[in-house]
This record gives structure tokens, C-alpha cells and sequence, in this order.
């Protein structure tokens, strides 16, 4: 795929899939209307909110850069990408999405975005494993079985994973 066609493609994936499930949705169950919390709390969401967004950034960019693809199913990348945060993390898109939701229930002080993000985490798990997981080991085989066996899905390693 070539890098234009595949930026383009990423960028505007990244405003339909990631952008409706941290913009969009939270807009339209908060209308960005605070709740009454204590401001040091609050301001705590800002962690995991600005974490989740760099993060989901990056792997775009990795996609891009070293899967010369996007992240969407219908235009995949050319290569596994298992290198930068992929290297501790399969899903590292799919828990910033979480930690920036969960951020901005904490910035908003708004309780309903905490169980929005356990359907939207729960949404996301199924995907990858009933969709994800079976696509990627189809297109990319053993390469992606011994990646899938050395790198936890959701919760990070300690150590990067250096392909051995």
C-alpha cells in the first residue's frame, strides 16, 4: 500500500472508529458537563487521558511507518507490526482507548463513562480475540503465533519482546 493512500486511510480511521468511541460517545452521554468532584481527582483523569491519546498516536504512526497499512480491517498493513509499545503490548490502541476513557471519567467526574468503558473494553476484547487473533494468524501464520505466545494482549510486559 503506499504511504499516502495509507495515511489518508489511517487518518480518517482514526476519526471514525477510536474518534466516535472517545469523542463522539462520551459527548453524547456528558454533553462535556462536569460533575461536582474534588478538582485534584479530577484533574488525576488527565494522566491516563493525555497517556491514552499519545499512545493511540504512536501505534497509528506504526502502523503506517512500519506496516505500510492502517489499523482498519479493510485496508491491513503489509507487515506485523511488532515493533515500539507492540513490543510489550498486542493491543496497545485498544488500552489507550480504555485509559482515555476512563481519564475523562475522571476529568469529568462522570461515573456513566466508567461503565461505558467496561461495554466499550468488553466490545473491544471480543473483537480482537473472535476477529483479530484468527485474521492475523491467517495472514501472517507462524510469525504472528510465536509474537501472540510471547506478548500479553492487554496487559503490558516488563521487558520488551525482541523477536526471540
Amino acid at each position: 500500500m503506499r504511504k499516502t493512500r495509507a495515511a489518508l486511510g489511517s487518518t480518517l480511521f482514526l476519526f471514525l472508529a477510536p474518534g466516535t468511541v472517545v469523542v463522539l460517545v462520551p459527548w453524547w452521554l456528558t454533553g462535556w458537563r462536569a460533575g461536582d468532584w474534588w478538582p485534584p481527582v479530577r484533574a488525576l483523569g488527565l494522566l491516563p487521558l493525555t497517556a491514552g491519546a499519545v499512545v493511540l498516536l504512536s501505534a497509528f504512526v506504526r502502523f503506517l511507518t512500519e506496516g505500510s497499512g492502517t489499523p482498519a480491517p479493510v485496508a491491513p498493513t503489509e507487515h506485523l507490526v511488532v515493533g515500539g509499545l507492540y513490543r510489550y503490548v498486542r493491543n496497545p490502541m485498544y488500552v489507550a482507548v480504555i485509559a482515555a476513557v476512563g481519564g475523562q471519567g475522571l476529568l469529568l467526574a462522570r461515573p456513566v463513562l466508567f461503565g461505558y468503558d467496561v461495554l466499550a473494553g468488553g466490545a473491544m476484547w471480543a473483537f480482537a480475540t473472535w476477529y483479530e487473533q484468527p485474521a492475523l494468524t491467517r495472514r501472517f501464520g507462524a510469525d504472528y503465533t510465536r509474537y501472540r505466545r510471547a506478548v500479553p494482549g492487554w496487559l503490558p510486559r516488563m521487558t520488551p519482546w525482541r523477536g526471540d
